[in-house]
């Protein structure tokens, strides 16, 4: 009975500390620029550090670790993370934070994954669907309450945050430790870098597979270029101080919260496809209309609106990629973390040459509303969310 309470609480605080750390740069970026010296241009790359070293990652972490001890894997992963989140708080330059960040993300890499492939095994079948619920909800709680919480924290100092997620992220893997359960792996599924590559082919063969992945891309290129320099253009345009950036971004994380939670309702309503066209294009008309408010209760309430809209998006996209092919489900959620990093990588890059070069955050929220629009039509062409015959592993589609 105890299990039933003690390994959802485990993978919920899991993901919400690494939930937490991803986005944690944002609102302390103005800080963070002006105590290391860097230009607006060179300052995203504190944020797309730790996402690119969970990108470069995760396309091997997942399908590979599916040949080691996932208990293992997961303390390995969970302790490094702690480790190298506490040392960002003693970062003493630009580039040692991107060190530091980079090796956050490549630990990121290797324990997320886990918590999805964990929960199958450790918990009974009926309660598998509400595990994997709660664990994503954790993300989406990170920012609600996380990203606002270290905001505050870094009120006493930038390295508080990074210090205390890092300590308190160490004692989860000590909970983890005495709670997980031995899973080792099969001797059938030891991986080698030859089985990886083979199963990705399908999908690549697949054209709803890289119509799915393309889209899927578009769609965080857009949201990460937009949320990266959130915090600065709140800075910039109403002078709000890390503190009440923080406070501000409570509510992009209730919006989240609150789509995530609507989401399955709004697909027993709509249908999937209909849902995300609809919650798709009214984010492309608030990403459009979010520079010009002069007001930062507005802005604030588009940005939750945005962001619930988002949130009603991304499980059922999710749920559409991993339905492409039931027996590669890890492989396919290690592409779309891989994915999704890549993107906010890129995004957070362009986002700094756009405000800098092209009008600051006008040009950002136009070039997210073109990036989320391209989304939507290449998810609708690829008949993503049209029911059709899975992908075969042993079989390798042209097209669908």
């Amino acid at each position: 009975m105890m299990n039933a309470f003690k390994f959802p609480a485990l993978f919920f605080l899991i993901m919400f500390m690494i939930g937490t750390d991803t986005f944690l740069v944002s609102p302390l970026l103005p800080t963070l620029q002006a105590e290391f010296g860097v230009s607006t241009e060179s300052a995203g790359w504190m944020l797309s550090a730790y996402a690119l070293g969970s990108a470069l990652f995760a396309l091997i972490a997942g399908p590979l670790s599916d040949g080691w001890n996932r208990r293992i894997v997961l303390l390995c992963g969970l302790t490094a993370f702690s480790i190298c989140t506490f040392l960002c708080g003693f970062a003493n330059g630009f580039w040692t934070m991107c060190l530091f960040r980079l090796l956050a993300g490549v630990s990121a890499a290797f324990t997320a994954p886990q918590v999805w492939a964990s929960i199958p095994s450790v918990m009974p079948p009926q309660r598998i669907a509400r595990t994997m619920g709660l664990a994503f909800s954790g993300l989406a709680a990170s920012q609600a309450f996380g990203v606002p919480i270290g905001s505050w924290l870094a009120s006493g100092g930038w390295s508080v945050p990074f210090w205390t997620i890092g300590c308190a992220s160490l004692l989860l893997a000590v909970f983890a430790f005495f709670a997980l359960p031995s899973m080792p792996a099969s001797a059938e599924s030891t991986a080698s870098v030859g089985s990886i590559l083979r199963r990705y082919v399908p999908l690549a063969r697949s054209g709803r597979a890289r119509a799915g992945f393309s889209a899927y891309l578009l769609l965080h290129l857009g949201s990460g270029a937009a949320f990266a320099f959130s915090g600065k253009w709140l800075a910039d345009s109403f002078g709000l101080s890390v503190g009440r950036i923080g406070t501000a971004m409570i509510f992009l994380g209730l919006g989240s919260l609150l789509g995530s939670t609507l989401s399955s309702l709004a697909a027993r309503k709509l249908g999937s496809g209909v849902a995300v066209a609809v919650a798709m294009t009214g984010a492309i008309a608030l990403y459009a209309l979010l520079p010009r408010l002069t007001v930062v209760s507005a802005a604030t309430a588009v940005y939750f609106a945005i962001f619930m809209l988002l949130g009603i998006v991304f499980p059922l996209v999710m749920g559409a990629l991993t339905s492409l092919n039931a027996s590669l489900r890890g492989t396919i959620s290690s592409l779309a973390n891989a994915t999704m990093n890549g993107a906010n990588t890129l995004g957070a890059w362009l986002a700094g040459l756009m405000f800098v070069h092209l009008g600051g955050y006008s040009a950002i929220g136009i070039f997210a509303a073109v990036c989320l629009a391209a989304s939507l039509a290449t998810f609708l062409s690829g008949r993503l969310f049209v029911r059709e015959p899975m992908l075969s592993s042993a079989q390798s589609p042209t097209s669908s």
